[in-house]
């Protein structure tokens, strides 16, 4: 399975095993920053790993309330820039997304977003910034069979082509209700990967994802919640554990949040109704 350009390095290591010394080299996962403009404004600084950057920076407008639809796009270009970080200039890629009039008002404040590969989107980590959004519950009527949730990270895994060269990178990725795998991407960054995810959903034109399951690897947070809520995807699972505060929106806006899918167990924390499991 290919690798995506630039999202593996390799570097010069020393390893040590027992009391034996070798030297050799080793692959790391990739990670730069990357800014993304909306209209020519710059919107977000975000550190990343290299690969559908394009679908990351859409990814972004929707999950961030910032866009609904792919027909809100006019363009989408890509270009070499530079950033100023702590006072030292930070070469970057840049992604500017081209909007139909209106969708960013002139004049009118925008938030500031500050992200990086582990966080998220820092300061903005409550439920409340969320509610003035004005997402609504999730649609009840999609379910799942419990034998099909437990086949997904097998499929997850087995589709990991940076992981497996680097064992540094998260996974995100989408399934339709009989766990056909439609799209899995890697970034250092979990809500990096989700966003790609939505990014290429958008782009094809299936939002909102109203009939697919979302797994991340790792934990699921809030951040990986409130994007999977603002893309429409009425379940997410996690090989981990879900936060508190990713329970507690997921209750509030009828998400299934299913955590631990590990082997043939999982726990379901909220919207139990949507799992089918055969006693």
């Amino acid at each position: 399975m290919n690798t995506p350009l630039r999202s593996v390095e390799l570097t010069q290591v020393t390893e040590w095993d027992d009391g034996q010394i070798r030297r050799g080299s080793d692959d790391l996962a990739a990670e730069e920053p990357l800014q993304i403009l909306a209209c020519g404004k710059p919107l977000v600084v975000t550190m990343r790993t290299p690969g559908h950057d394009r679908e990351l920076a859409t990814g972004f407008l929707r999950t961030e309330g910032l866009i609904e639809n792919r027909d809100q796009i006019i363009s989408i270009r890509d270009r070499e820039s530079a950033i100023e970080q702590a006072g030292n200039t930070v070469d970057c890629n840049t992604i500017d997304v081209e909007l139909r009039d209106g969708i960013i008002e002139p004049g009118k404040p925008q938030r500031n977003f500050l992200s990086n590969s582990s966080c998220g989107l820092c300061g903005k980590t409550s439920i409340d910034a969320v509610r003035t959004r004005g997402l609504r519950p999730l649609d009840p009527g999609f379910t799942i069979d419990a034998e099909t949730l437990i086949s997904l990270p097998a499929q997850l895994r087995a589709a990991q082509p940076v992981f497996d060269r680097t064992g540094g990178l998260h996974a995100a990725a989408l399934f339709n209700a009989t766990g056909e795998l439609a799209v899995l991407r890697e970034d250092i960054g979990r809500h990096n990967a989700v966003d790609k995810v939505v990014g290429w959903a958008l782009l094809q034109g299936m939002i909102p994802l109203s009939s697919h399951v979302l797994l991340v690897s790792g934990r699921g947070g809030f951040e990986v919640v409130q994007k999977a809520i603002a893309a429409g995807v009425p379940v997410v699972a996690s090989v981990s554990a879900p936060s508190s505060l990713a329970v507690q929106l997921a209750r509030e806006l009828n998400l299934t949040l299913i955590g631990f899918l590990r082997g043939r167990r999982f726990v379901i924390y909220s919207g139990e109704s949507r799992c089918r499991m055969r006693h």
